[in-house]
This record gives structure tokens, sequence and C-alpha cells, in this order.
């Protein structure tokens, strides 16, 4: 090997971190794993993101060789692969912490492999020349963090300033909503101060009537408040794990079998259900309402009702994203209302609440949606009034950690 003199010393070091960019990749890859709540598969979930850091090192290289020539910031390239890690991270939910953090580890990582080589080639730099490079290498580490974590911060306000509009647009629908069972509460209440109301046992009975329904339709509201505020709730690291869908299924079925009993409604559960890697909370929570739905809104004119939770033949033996369907054939939806029903508050048979005696508050599809989204899915429905109603989910059909 030829020996490296002084003037050298950047150059050298620079040629030497781009000839070992895959390993020092590699050391970082592994202290990440140790650092971030997700899986090791999602430190970089695919190969081009994985790709991105031997680039990120053979950049930082270049510029400890020639950083006048090449200033590391306008490599346009390399900022973008910067902002991706940002994006990356945005949506594994991180934190700025952790983002400061990783880079911390990938500078420590150069500063002791420069050292190492130093040694190694039996480099003798001058002090300045050492703290030059130093110098040129905390600055690309740096340019790189800066790039991440203001691409982290602007998806994270982003999404902020997103939930804020979504929380004022809910406020005043739910305002909207609770004004008109309080509004016939208090009109109850005042009649009820009325002599000849409580003289009245007909006129009694139907104002006790209507003060238990508007304190119902108030109990459902508040239930589904609640229900909305505990899924969408900050969480410190993933809430998945490995859940049986069928086992899942019968237990949704069991919850809702005095409900289905009442009204004639058989509930199947289809044997070929997958084991999902997913929240099971949010899983149970979307099928809790569906069926329940299928049951409310069941057929009475029809001889065998029935609410059934399947595969839909679309995700049967697919390696990539699974589609659960909830199936019946209930009284179906209008055409002109199916593209609302995931709408808040939106209701397609309020009309005949009397009829079927039933009561609702239109967030239950509106919580599913929800739901759905937080796993990283989608949610379709299909229609035909008079015949019955089927919901697709598509949900991702990821692994156990231990399994992969």
């Amino acid at each position: 090997m030829t020996p490296f003199t002084a003037q050298d010393f950047p150059a050298a070091i620079a040629a030497r971190i781009s000839a070992e960019r895959l390993t020092l990749s590699g050391r970082w890859l592994t202290r990440l794993r140790e650092l971030l709540t997700v899986t090791a598969n999602e430190v970089f979930p695919s190969d081009e993101l994985l790709d991105h850091i031997p680039s990120l090192v053979e950049e930082i290289s270049g510029y400890l060789a020639a950083p006048e020539e090449e200033e590391i910031a306008a490599n346009a390239a390399v900022m973008e692969k910067a902002r991706e890690l940002g994006q990356l991270r945005h949506r594994q939910r991180a934190t700025a912490h952790q983002l400061l953090h990783e880079y911390e580890i990938l500078g420590e990582i150069l500063e002791g492999f420069l050292v190492e080589e130093t040694a190694r080639l039996g480099l003798q730099p001058s002090v300045v020349e050492c703290f030059e490079v130093q110098r040129r290498l905390t600055r690309a580490v740096r340019v790189l963090m800066r790039t991440t974590v203001d691409t982290f911060i602007g998806e994270y306000t982003a999404t902020i300033q997103e939930q804020n509009d979504r929380i004022k647009a809910f406020n005043r629908s739910a305002s909207h909503e609770l004004r008109s069972p309080i509004g016939t509460l208090m009109f109850a209440g005042a009649l009820l101060e009325n002599d000849a109301v409580r003289g009245d046992a007909q006129r009694l009975a139907k104002v006790a009537a209507t003060v238990k329904s508007s304190a119902e339709r108030l109990s459902w509201i508040v239930e589904n408040l609640q229900r909305m505020a505990r899924i969408t709730e900050p969480v410190d690291g993933p809430s998945e794990q490995q859940v049986d869908m069928r086992m899942l299924s019968d237990e949704v079925a069991r919850q809702l079998a005095d409900m289905a009993a009442s009204r004639g409604v058989e509930l199947r559960v289809a044997d070929d259900l997958p084991t999902l890697h997913a929240d099971p909370a949010r899983l149970e929570l979307v099928l809790l309402n569906l069926v329940s739905n299928a049951i409310k809104y069941s057929d009475p004119a029809k001889p065998a009702p029935f609410v059934e939770i399947g595969l839909a033949p679309a995700g049967a033996g697919a390696a990539g994203p699974c589609t659960i369907s909830v199936r019946d054939n209930g009284l179906g939806i209008n055409d002109a209302d199916q593209a609302a029903v995931f709408d808040r508050f939106f209701r397609a048979h309020a009309h005949l609440d009397g009829e079927l005696g039933v009561s609702g508050t239109g967030l239950g599809l509106a919580i599913v949606a929800d739901c759905v989204e937080a796993l990283g899915g989608t949610i379709r429905c299909e229609s035909r009034a008079g015949e019955g109603t089927t919901f697709f989910v598509t949900v991702p059909l990821t692994t156990p950690p231990a399994s992969r």
C-alpha cells in the first residue's frame, strides 16, 4: 500500500468512508434497531429506503474530499433522501428527539471510523487537518439531520393542523346533534311542571317515553364520542400484535348474540379467516360496529336474515393486503346514500327508526372509517336496496416480527 502523506488526509479518509459505506451503514442500522420502537424490518421498510443510507454516507465522503466544490446541501438527490427519512419516521410515530439521536449515532460511528482508519493507515495529520476533517464531517451530518428533522416537523405540523380542522368540524356537528335531544328533554321537563299533564296518565306516559328516547339518544352520542376519543388518542408505541381473525370474529358474534337472536338474525363466521399483525382493539371495534349495524337493519320481511363475516375472494391466499367482508341480506342502502355512509351523523335509515324499533347517532360507520384508516387500510361499501349490503375492509397482511 502506498503510504499517505498528511496533505492527503481528507482525501484518504473520504476514500475509506466511500469504500466502507455498506459496513458503516450496517453499523448504523444495528444501532437504530436498538433505538427505535418499530420492528427490525421497519427501520427502513423498503429496499429503496435501505439503499438511501449508503448513498448518504457516500455523499458525506464526497464532502470531506472537496467541500468547496460540492456543497452537500446543494445536492438535491441527497436532500430528498434525507426528507424521505423524515417522512418515514413521522409515519412511524417517532419523535424529534429520536431523529436527533439517530444522527448523533451516525456522527459517532463516522468519528470512530475516522480514528480507526487514521491509526490503521499510519496517517500523521496535523492538529489543524484533524480539526478540519472533523469540522467537515460534523457539518455534513448536521445538514442531513436538519433536513430530516425539518421535514419531520413539517409533517407533524400539517398533521396537527389537519386534526385541529377535523376537531373543529366535528365539534360543530356534535353540538348540532346534541342540541336536538337536549331541547326535547327541556321541553319534556317543562311539560312535567304542568298540572294538566301530570294529571293525565296517557299524556304523562307519552312524555316519559319522550324523555326515555331522548336520554337513550344522548347516551349513544356520548358513548360514541368516548369511543372516538379513545381511538384517536396518541400512543407511546405500536399496539399491534398477532390477531387470529377467526377467534376475534367469534368473540364479536358472541357479544352480539342476544341482539341477533332478538331479531331472528343468524350470525355466521367463515372458517378461513387469516391471522393478522394489527391492532386488535381497532379490528374488534370495526367488526362490532359493522355487524351490529347489519343486525339493526336486517329485513324483517325476509325468512332467513343473516350477517356473515368472511374473507373476500380477492384476499384469499394473497401475500399482500387482506380483505375481510361483512355481508348481510338486510334492507340495503339506496345508491344515492352510499357515498355518505361514512360521514359523521349520516343515517341512511333514520326514517325507519319507529318501524324497526332502533335508534342511532350516525357515528358508528364514521368510527369504523377512522379505525380502518389508523390500521393503514381502506373500506368500501357495496349495497342494493332491498337485497343487502357488504362492507369490504382491506388491511395489510403483515406478519409478526418473530416470523420474519
